[in-house]
């Protein structure tokens, strides 16, 4: 999967970013986003891009979403 660990970006940096790295990945291919908080906007505009994604919450606080194009 490709990485992007955004825990430390500034808003809109993190949902930015990650719109640009989703538009670079082949069909069937992940990326895994790092947030300390959930990214609801994300969710939105994935399920309209008929995108899949799980999401996870790890015991430090991280928020680990796999996204699949």
């Amino acid at each position: 999967a490709h990485l992007l660990d955004a825990r430390y970006l500034e808003p809109p940096e993190p949902f930015t970013q990650s719109m640009e790295m989703l538009d670079t990945l082949k069909e069937g291919e992940q990326m895994l986003l790092l947030l300390f908080r959930e990214p609801h906007p994300l969710y939105n505009v994935l399920r309209r891009n008929g995108h899949a994604w799980e999401t996870s919450l790890q015991a430090d606080g991280t928020f680990e979403i796999l996204m699949t194009r």
